[in-house]
């Protein structure tokens, strides 16, 4: 496995990979042909988000506990909404409430990052299509989502969709374990195997109605245990072999 990031090298957008604690910038073009390049120190280095998606595609009620606690009956097919890509934020980006909207709430969630154009892709192709694994807060105004019945006001203001620290490229996502902590206080506690539609259902299920292109982010869904957050606050998303992905919480100005 590889972890591949992007950070601010000397003022510009790079990738680098990292095996066993080296890290080497990355030649060529990360959804085509690249090489590694010069070592490099991650000391002081700033990461980014990992990619600059056209879209990422979420799926709402995913795990079984979350429909439970959302007293939701469990679908009949993945329910996807999507939110922008002004929305996306790295690690340690500040996700930035307004003071209208009521209670938000963390949502801890594996991602999928698309490597290759995907349109109509069958189960059974779907891993020739991720590039690999990352994590997403998927941030909600929970007052907002029930008032409207819908999620795109809720799930698309700018700087709700942290995504990082990196793509794990080469890791199996079926049995992964997924928390979410607030403060350092563990909030979420699940593993993929819980989800109700497997990473390739969802890959066929989603690419049967749009193209996926890549950098593009399925956002597997969440686990129990989402909860309020609020200015002043700290979220980490953990998902294994992936690693943490923190943002404080502070006042939209």
């Amino acid at each position: 496995m590889v972890r591949i990031y992007r950070i601010d090298h000397r003022g510009t957008p790079l990738y680098a990979a990292e095996r066993g604690g080296r890290w080497r910038l990355l030649d060529g073009d990360l959804f085509g042909d690249f090489r590694d390049g010069p070592e490099v120190s991650p000391e002081g280095i700033r990461l980014l988000a990992p990619v600059t998606p056209s879209k990422i595609v979420c799926v709402g009620l995913n795990y079984r506990d979350h429909a439970a606690e959302q007293k939701k009956d469990l679908p009949a097919e993945p329910l996807i909404f999507i939110k922008p890509p002004t929305a996306v934020v790295g690690p340690g980006g500040a996700v930035q409430i307004p003071d209208w909207v009521g209670r938000v709430d963390h949502e801890a969630e594996l991602g999928l990052v698309i490597g290759r154009p995907a349109f109509k892709v069958p189960m059974n192709r779907a891993h020739e299509y991720i590039l690999g694994l990352t994590a997403v807060n998927d941030v909600t105004a929970r007052d907002l989502q029930r008032r409207d019945g819908q999620f795109t006001r809720a799930k698309g203001f700018d700087t709700f969709a942290p995504v990082g620290p990196c793509i794990a490229v080469g890791l199996e996502g079926r049995d992964l374990q997924v928390r979410g902590y607030v403060n350092g206080d563990l909030r979420q506690d699940s593993r993929t195997r819980e989800l109700i539609f497997t990473i390739p259902e969802l890959v066929e299920f989603i690419t049967s109605v749009m193209t996926l292109l890549p950098g593009d982010i399925i956002s597997t869904g969440t686990p129990a245990g989402v909860g309020p957050i609020r200015p002043g606050d700290q979220v980490t998303v953990h998902v294994e072999g992936v690693g943490a992905l923190t943002n404080p919480v502070v006042a939209r100005a």
